[in-house]
């Protein structure tokens, strides 16, 4: 298949859309990309990006540049003369991360009316088992002479590091119910060098599942753990790194202490389906039961620290660094630092906060949190210092100049990103997550008489 003469339509521009068409075009596509609103659409073709994503606007402008992308609110006209149209909307979750498919089932059946007669579908946004045959029954309910060719190839993107993960992947999951659609889909990611997963259309909708399940479990494994080392005085972090080094583990596991949990909104929706389904099928899903349950009582996880240095949350004053769920992202969307924040401020604590590059167009109303333009700001004439993003940046913040502003000079580092030794020796009360920094006693779990008659049980053997 040759890109130059392929033309694609991707429809849903935000993060998963526009690292998409960005992407496709850089691999020698024709692409359109859909945005409803013709002012997006705009900002579009400018190459402004709809939130930040490391080289996702050079990447757009280039592209733009040299006449392989292009963005329109027309939707008719982008998806007539498409060989290929991606459903690429970031899937949106309810407050109770429960998945929301009204704007994907209504772009299935927007495009209905407009697919050319041998035009593949391809599903890469995030849905539940069984969504891909709903959506091709909907577009054969619209015309059912069609013969709809359907695949779901599963996003892979990471926020931060997307255009990495789409341009080098360590596979592509492809998924459809026919050879015919397999095999051109096959040929479509041909030009991505990586292994080509095929299977049906329910695997490739599970097997994402599965994936980001797995991710979470380990995550609530991890902090589980972290939780366990702070109380006896030991390092999950040297634990960790011994677990990378068995092989049956692997130096590549998502066993990070450090963190607040599983956040956003990509992994909480897959094991929030996972638990569904087995509700629903009578299977009791006891696993995921728990992954969940350990990652709701992880984000009181500050809150708890706070107590074990000042007996209540209540009164304090706290500065807090980072909004966004994670590094390398704009977005406030179901982001955990919120969540914490909503928390202390809660349990009667004022919190003033900063992060680099937040779009505080996101931020919901939160009586209680004020925001300021840098991080000395956050840390005047705090009780403590709360790092919830690992930006960067915040390692080379000068925190003698920190130290001199606060009230009292508690740092609390919710990412162990921050070096333990050196903030100690400026004096800071430094508190990790799993690192064992405010363990007070180790429980002992043999009794002295239970000891006493091992040892004798070991010298009488000797004789």
């Amino acid at each position: 298949m040759n890109p130059v003469n392929t033309k694609v339509c991707v429809v849903g521009i935000w993060h998963l859309g526009a690292v998409t068409s960005a992407c496709l075009a850089e691999l020698g596509y024709s692409v359109v990309g859909v945005e409803s609103n013709p002012e997006k659409a705009k900002k579009l073709n400018e190459g402004v990006a709809p939130l930040f994503e490391p080289g996702l606007s050079e990447l757009m402008r280039k592209n733009l540049g040299q006449g392989r992308l292009l963005y329109t609110s027309d939707l008719p006209a982008a998806v007539k003369q498409a060989q290929f149209v991606f459903l690429a909307f970031d899937t949106p979750v309810n407050d109770d991360d429960e998945v929301e498919l009204l704007e994907v089932y209504k772009a299935a059946l927007d495009i209905s009316e407009w697919l050319a007669e041998d035009a593949t579908v391809i599903v890469s946004s995030q849905v539940p088992v069984g969504t891909c045959e709903h959506i091709a029954s909907a577009i054969r309910d619209f015309d059912s002479r069609r013969n709809v060719h359907i695949g779901c190839v599963p996003e892979n993107l990471r926020l931060g590091k997307a255009i990495e993960c789409f341009l080098k992947p360590a596979m592509i999951v492809i998924g459809a119910d026919d050879e015919a659609t397999l095999d051109r889909l096959q040929q479509f990611y041909s030009v991505l060098p990586a292994p080509k997963l095929l299977m049906n259309l329910r695997t490739a909708e599970m097997t994402k599942h599965a994936l980001n399940a797995f991710l979470a479990t380990s995550v609530s494994f991890i902090g589980e753990l972290a939780n366990l080392c702070d109380e006896v005085g030991a390092d999950a972090v040297q634990v960790a790194a011994a677990l990378r080094h068995d092989e049956r583990i692997g130096p590549h596991a998502r066993i990070e202490p450090g963190g607040l949990g599983f956040a956003g909104a990509t992994l909480a929706r897959d094991v929030k389906v996972l638990r569904h389904l087995g509700e629903t099928c009578g299977c009791e899903p006891l696993l995921f039961d728990a992954v969940w349950y350990v990652n709701e009582r992880q984000k009181g996880l500050v809150a708890r620290k706070l107590k074990k240095i000042f007996g209540d949350v209540s009164g304090l004053r706290l500065g807090v660094l980072g909004l966004t769920y994670k590094a390398g992202t704009s977005t406030l969307r179901r982001s955990v630092a919120l969540e914490v924040i909503r928390d202390l401020v809660g349990q009667g604590a004022a919190v003033k906060a900063f992060d680099p590059k937040a779009d505080l167009a996101e931020l919901p109303p939160l009586a209680g949190l004020e925001l300021c333009p840098d991080a000395y700001s956050a840390a005047n004439d705090s009780d403590a210092l709360i790092l919830l993003t690992d930006w960067p940046e915040f390692r080379s913040l000068d925190f003698v100049r920190i130290r001199s502003l606060m009230r009292r000079p508690v740092l609390i580092d919710t990412k162990n990103m921050l070096p333990y030794s050196q903030l100690v020796g400026l004096g800071f009360d430094y508190a990790g997550v799993g690192r064992g920094h405010l363990a007070k006693t180790v429980p002992i779990l043999a009794t002295k008489a239970l000891a006493r008659a091992a040892v004798a049980t070991a010298r009488k053997a000797q004789h």
